[in-house]
């Protein structure tokens, strides 16, 4: 691969796990202070109660961390090492 294209992935994929972040501390934030409310419609609408609404909530957001983490921000810090190593071996010392 091409430094350049290195360059571009790493950088897709970081601004892709911060906007991913930020959207998600929106969502978990929206999530904790509107709880009573989405409860409230959550039992009425789809006739659950507040324990299995829970653990759905902590299996998304799990989901959610799992997709930032493992998905996007690994193959970026790693294309970022190979791009630093690779931009070091290229411009003589």
């Amino acid at each position: 691969m091409a430094l350049d294209t290195i360059r571009l992935m790493r950088n897709i994929l970081l601004r892709s796990a911060l906007i991913g972040v930020a959207i998600a501390l929106l969502m978990g934030v929206a999530t904790l202070a509107f709880w009573s409310f989405w409860t409230g419609l959550a039992t009425t609408w789809f006739r659950t109660d507040e324990t299995y609404l829970s653990g759905l909530v902590m299996w998304f957001f799990t989901a959610v961390r799992f997709l930032l983490v493992f998905v996007l921000l690994t193959p970026a810090l790693a294309l970022h090492w190979t791009y630093k190593s690779e931009q070091a071996r290229r411009t003589p010392a």
